[in-house]
């Protein structure tokens, strides 16, 4: 392969007071009556881990807490950094000098097209107060951050949780004067778009409390109900009379401030979020200027690090099976699931309703064209609203006589048209040069080549058995798909990138492409093993040929009633 139309990837560079008394807080702020300022966010807006030797009990915790009646008011700013990547900086705070370590358990709740996706561990950080450490790569705006901190001695101490901005997004944790008998924990955080450690003149800092009390957590209106000045930390704002929260906190479906029941801990966390610090997989030391790819620490903890009612292990994907990494993640990303026996079935067709069903779930993206009806799709079918959505994102074309034929299985060129369309993918690079890599290059219909270079270009494009063949009449296959699609989503920097023998020209390395869609798109370096230094163990997936759990609008990609 001609490598000077695969340049060098571009390196990421991540680049109180007195001690004071004050009484438990969650029943007196649910009667004091003061109001919460609720700030509306624009639109426009690694080291190796590896598994602790001990093994790990875990338990349930559920618990309630009182409701707070609390008013809002609605305040905007403008958040937006065209180019920008979503990540965030945290520093952690405790000034009364009692404390000079801490360990932060840091996870992630991912904005999925239906609500939140399960909560995901990102790893287990010992930072020294007053240091910062940078988490980039992996995040979007809405996604929410979770933090539960304990003290050296592995007690559990405050709990918080924030959202993410549309660009880059810094985050103070500012803890009690006496953390260990009155887990309170002041979240102060804002767009800081140069990176300079400081919320941007202009926008909106969030700032608010959290108290833990019995396991449960309370998302406090005001911190007028105690004494304050303990949580004040020079360079940071002063502490607003009633606090300040983004809008998603208190409106809708996924508020919390409303919430009467907000819990540290539940039965389906994660294996690793209900252990102890150090007794699983190993606590990380922050050092000064420590930056952390979060898709990577995600892929690195896949296997300890999910909720116990996801499955991404299946009885017919083997750990060495060549798409094992592809299906996991997806899976893991509750983008795909398996059938009800525990299989993949990894050789599968897909069908055209099946792949929007993925696609729906896998890309967030404005709509580029209207609705239509198409006449084949009534609005019973179980992927109606998936094939209306993906349509109107532009990845998906009507048949002839506006139909959309939704059982029909998709052949390798289908899949790759439709990726290349819907993300608008195009290339400036010699067409014909690029694809001379495929033995079949003369097999890609003129309409289609520089669609099939573009994704190339970007190392979208994964064949199996041979990389060099592209095959694009034959049928595609569940794994195949899997492939293609995670590979897609790494394009856009929402996913670590997986090595793959398979993957056309990663080897060279490939091009990293200023993003020429709503969403981001970055390159990523190759690594070896999704699962590096977290043990072995049989990981597989569902690719969205399966039916959502206890449903029958089967938007995960399966026919209805399949077994």
């Amino acid at each position: 392969m001609n490598q000077s139309y695969f340049a060098q990837i571009s390196k990421f560079v991540l680049a109180a007071t007195s001690v004071a008394i004050f009484s438990p807080i969650a029943s007196a702020s649910a009667t004091s009556g003061f109001s919460t300022i609720v700030a509306q966010i624009s639109d426009n807006s690694t080291g190796q881990q590896l598994l602790a030797d001990k093994k790990v009990e875990t338990r349930s915790r559920t618990t309630t807490i009182e409701r707070q009646t609390i008013t809002t008011e609605s305040r905007s700013s403008s958040v937006s950094r065209k180019g920008k990547k979503t990540g965030f900086s945290l520093a952690i705070w405790e000034p009364s000098g009692n404390l000079s370590e801490v360990i932060a358990r840091i996870s992630v709740k991912s904005k999925g097209s239906k609500g939140y996706l399960k909560e995901r561990f990102l790893g287990d950080y010992k930072y020294k107060i007053k240091q910062k450490a940078k988490f980039a790569k992996g995040l979007k705006a809405s996604d929410r951050i979770v933090v539960r901190l304990y003290d050296v001695q592995n007690r559990f101490i405050g709990y918080s949780e924030f959202e993410c901005l549309s660009a880059n997004t810094t985050v103070n944790l500012v803890l009690s004067a006496k953390p260990t008998e009155y887990q309170v924990v002041r979240t102060v955080y804002g767009v800081d778009a140069d990176q300079n450690g400081t919320i941007d003149a202009g926008t909106t800092t969030y700032d608010y409390f959290t108290q833990v009390s019995d396991q449960r957590v309370s998302f406090l209106s005001s911190s007028q109900t105690f004494q304050g000045s303990q949580f004040q930390v020079e360079g940071l704002s002063t502490i607003p009379g009633t606090s300040v929260y983004p809008v998603s906190f208190t409106q809708g479906e996924y508020a919390l401030v409303r919430q009467s029941f907000v819990s540290v801990f539940s039965s389906d966390l994660a294996e690793a979020l209900q252990a102890t610090p150090g007794s699983l997989v190993q606590v990380i030391e922050v050092s000064d200027n420590s930056s952390y790819d979060v898709s990577q620490m995600l892929m690195n903890y896949r296997q300890v690090g999910m909720s116990r009612a996801l499955q991404v292990g299946f009885s017919d994907v083997s750990t060495n099976y060549w798409a094992k990494d592809f299906i996991a993640e997806l899976a893991s990303m509750e983008i795909l699931e398996g059938f009800p026996d525990g299989t993949f079935r990894p050789d599968a067709p897909v069908t055209r309703a099946q792949f929007a069903a993925m696609l729906r779930k896998a890309f967030a993206k404005g709509k580029v064209r209207q609705a239509i009806a198409f006449k084949d799709v009534s609005t019973q079918y179980w992927a109606y609203n998936a094939i209306s959505e993906v349509y109107q994102m532009g990845f998906l074309n009507a048949v002839i006589g506006k139909g959309f034929n939704p059982s029909q299985s998709l052949s390798r060129l289908d899949i790759l048209v439709a990726l290349a369309q819907g993300l608008n993918y195009k290339t400036s690079s010699s067409t014909d040069t690029i694809l001379s890599v495929y033995s079949d290059a003369t097999t890609i219909r003129s309409e289609y080549r520089s669609l099939i270079a573009a994704l190339t270009q970007r190392g979208i494009v994964v064949n199996y058995p041979n990389v060099n063949l592209l095959n694009v009449e034959r049928v595609a296959t569940r794994s195949e798909v899997s492939a293609l699609l995670y590979q897609a989503l790494s394009s856009t920097g929402q996913v670590a990138n997986i090595s793959s023998q398979y993957v056309v020209g990663q080897q060279q390395q490939q091009v990293a492409v200023e993003e020429q869609t709503e969403t981001s798109t970055e390159g990523v370096k190759p690594r070896r093993h999704c699962n590096q230094g977290i043990g072995n163990g049989s990981e597989g997936c569902d690719p969205g040929n399966s039916s959502p759990h206890g449903g029958s609008n089967d938007e995960g990609g399966r026919t209805p009633g399949n077994k």
